[in-house]
Order: structure tokens, then sequence, then C-alpha cells
């Protein structure tokens, strides 16, 4: 019998269906007239139970052969076969996968065997976590719970629903790692043990990403991941540059939270609260959290005491060779890559044109320098997120969001005009092109009239032309 908790979410499921989905009703008394049994499985079970939002539907049928739902399903559209040789469906316009209950064999290239009449528990055990491991019957709203994963939820708990069949996919080691992110779960010792020793080697740096991707954009603290790959001791094995932040020393006046490594987690969790405070599309958020993972792995390498002091001179130059190793392992998106790497060599600079009181011309040469990858907006948002990063009593960076640098590096970045993008060049190519061959001489000439029109604020086209001339 399901709880009068697990009913009342449930509900809320047939309102979905009825609302949106008012089609699928209709598929699944087709199946259940031709003898067919109708289950919603995985992640849209378990957003459900935890009042998350349900983004992908998978139904998965019993009782009738693949080619039975084919024909079925033919009734009510295009059948498109995104899996035939994985019992995996699809309705044209409609976004949902139709599967069968499958076996897998090992390997990256498994056998599969598609069995419809394949025990719910058998069925349900080759799923990576218990959580994952549930369905609701679509004519009865029953939940089916073979492994009580709704418990381990209530508990906070990740488990393997079946060992062996877990270490047979090593991707499943990266999906833990965000999950415990995402729900702010913890592996049982179980799952600890296996996390801690199963052959990663062979998943792919496309599948790897994937799921570095969901950490960063749908978990509020991603930061909770990264210390458990550190706890389990494979930082080093997984993202080497920063596994050398551990235990490298800063100056305990500017930060107090502890070494670099600390410093890195709380300005990750910063950067997501900044990306939704400021409304980020999902690629910025992704840039921005990048940015804050990168943006000090200069520093083990820089770091001395200079007259007692803990510095890491030009650790924000030094830490784009290091940054572009460790992105370039992982992603394959040369736009995020560049953009990330300006972002971390400039994350310094906020702070320092504040605090030298730069005049105007300053900031309209960075907003240059940062373009066309990002703009001085998006630096004051890594700026920010490094600067909250300083929290010494907990792992979590400081609620105080008013920073009065970053604030007036805003400010001044606004006043010059660049906020958003660099002042627009008043000569162009155009201008010059009856006197001047194009090519690389006048390239040179263009950026110095760029460089007087910046420095002394000329903006008169003749006068810029004279001097260049």
């Amino acid at each position: 019998m399901n709880s009068i908790a697990v009913q009342e979410k449930i509900q809320k499921l047939k309102s979905l269906l009825s609302k949106e989905y008012p089609m699928v009703l209709d598929i699944v008394q087709s199946l259940n007239a031709s003898g067919g049994r109708a289950l919603l499985v995985g992640g849209a079970v378990r957003d459900l139970l935890l009042n998350v939002s349900i983004k992908d539907l998978d139904i998965e049928v019993y009782g009738i052969p693949l080619h039975q739902l084919e024909v079925i399903l033919q009734n009510f559209g295009h059948v498109r076969l995104v899996g035939k040789q994985f019992g995996v469906l699809r309705i044209d316009y409609l976004d949902i996968d139709w599967s069968m209950p499958r076996q897998d064999g090992q390997g990256r290239k498994p056998e599969v065997i598609v069995d419809p009449h394949m025990s719910l528990k058998k069925a349900f055990s080759r799923r990576d976590l218990t959580m994952n491991a549930m369905g609701i019957d679509l004519v009865t709203y029953e939940l089916i719970d073979p492994f009580n994963g709704w418990r381990d939820m209530q508990q906070c708990l990740l488990k393997a629903p079946d060992e062996e069949r877990f270490i047979e996919d090593p991707l499943r080691f990266f999906r833990v790692m965000q999950f415990i992110a995402r729900f702010n779960m913890k592996p049982d010792m179980q799952l600890q043990q296996l996390c801690k020793v199963m052959d990663i080697k062979d998943v792919s740096s496309d599948r790897i990403y994937q799921e570095f991707e969901k950490l960063l954009l749908r978990s509020q603290a991603p930061s909770l991941g990264m210390r458990w790959i550190k706890e389990l001791g494979r930082l080093q094995e997984i993202l080497p540059e920063l596994y050398t932040t551990i235990g490298v020393q800063q100056d305990a006046e500017w930060h107090p939270e502890g070494d670099v490594f600390e410093h890195t987690m709380q300005a990750l969790d910063a950067a997501v609260e900044e990306s939704k405070m400021h409304n980020l599309k999902s690629d910025e958020q992704l840039i921005l959290c990048l940015a804050a993972l990168c943006h000090d792995l200069g520093k083990p390498s820089t770091t001395s005491i200079i007259n007692g002091r803990v510095r890491a001179l030009e650790h924000d130059v030094k830490g784009v060779i290091i940054a572009r190793r460790l992105l370039e392992r992982i992603i394959h998106k040369n736009n995020i890559v560049e953009t990330v790497l300006k972002l971390v060599r400039y994350h310094m600079m906020p702070g320092q044109l504040t605090s030298q009181k730069s005049g105007l011309a300053a900031y309209k040469r960075l907003a240059q320098k940062l373009f066309p990858h990002t703009t001085m907006a998006m630096l004051a948002l890594i700026a920010r997120a490094d600067k909250r990063a300083r929290n010494p009593e907990k792992q979590e960076p400081l609620k105080d969001q008013t920073v009065v640098d970053i604030d007036l590096f805003l400010e001044r970045s606004q006043e010059a005009g660049v906020l958003e993008r660099p002042e627009e060049p008043v000569l162009t190519g155009k201008d010059l092109v009856e006197l001047i061959e194009p090519g690389p001489k006048m390239g040179k000439i263009l950026a110095h009239a760029y460089e007087i029109q910046i420095d002394h604020g000329i903006i008169d086209k003749e006068e810029l032309k004279r001097r260049v001339l």
C-alpha cells in the first residue's frame, strides 16, 4: 500500500497527464486493453516524489512484444525507432520514450535482450540507484518500489539496487557525483566502497562532461560532488589540476577560509548563487561555474612567502595554461573553453581597477580584451563569487552578497559605456581604404587609432585620421 503522502504526490501526476499529455492516457488504455502494462519509470518518478518539476517522461511497457507496441503506437502518430534494438520507440511530436524491459550485457557495446515478460524487480534492478528504480502504474497509479527507493530518499541515502550490475557501467560513478550535489544525499557504505574502487578509465570524455554539466547546472551546491571525489581519494585521478590546490596555503588576512581547494569549492557554489540571482542562461551559468572552478589553478605553482606574507603573483596569468589543460580534457566546445579562460585571466582586474582608482580608459581597454568572448558584467560575477568564497566558519560562501569594490567596478564600467560590450571604434577600414591597402599595416594603424580614441577620448573621425596618418 502506498502512503497518503505518496498518493498525494501521484495525484499531481494524474493532473499533469490529463492537462499536458492527454494522448498518453489514451495510449495507456489501448495498451491495457491489449494485455500490456504501462509504467512511468526512472527520473520522472524520483522528481515527482521530490516535488521537482518533471522534464522527461519514460514509460516502460510490459506484457506485450515490441512489434505489438509499435503497432499500437502507430495508431496515434508516426513512430520513430530511436532505439529499436534497445526496445525504445517514440511518437513524433510527443517527447516521451516508450521502452520495454531489457537485460544488458557488459561492455561499451553490450548485447541487449528485450523481454516484455521480465519481472518488475528484475527489470528495475538494472537501474543505477534505488531512487531511480521505481515506477508508477499508469492505470492503477500504484507506486512500484521493489528496492525501497522512497525510503532511501527520505533518509537522504543513495543505494545501488544491484551492486554487481552497478559496477558494469562506470559512468554511474559520475552519476553518483552529480546526484550527491543535486539532491544533497550521501551514498551508503556499500555504494561508497563500490565507487572507491570501481574502474572508470574507459568512460569517454563526452559522457563525463555530460555529468559534470548536470552537476553545475542542476545543483545548488556542486561543491558537494567535488568534495565527495576528494573524500574517496580519486580527485588526483579525475581532476589532477584541482587536486594540486589541496593544502596550498593562502594569506589568512584575505583568505580566512583555508587552502585554495576550500576557496575554490566556496567560489563554485557562489557562482551558482550568482547565476540564479542574475537569471543567467544555462550556457552562461556553465561558463561562470567553470571559471570559478578554474580561477585559482595557477596558485599551486606561484605561491611563495614574500616578506612574511603568502603571495601568489601572476597566478591569474599562469593559471590560464593549467585551466586550458583541465577544460580541453573534458570539454570539446572551443567557445566555452576560450570564454572561461578569459575570465580566469582577468578575474583579478575588477578589484585592481577599483583599488587603483583607475580612469575610464582602463575600463574601456579591459572590455576590449574580453571581447568577443565575454563582458565586464560577466567578469564582475566571477569576481563577486571569488570575494564571497572566504567563509572561515562553514564550507559554503558568505551569505552577504554586497561586495563594495565589485559594485564600484560595475558602476565605473557603466559610466564608461562598456558594461556589456566594448566601445565601438570610430575609425574603420572603410575610412582608410582609399589611402592604405588592406592588410597588416592597416590593422596596425586602426589599432593605434583605437588606442588614441580610448586613451584621449577623441571621437572625431577626421582628428583620429590625421593623428594616425
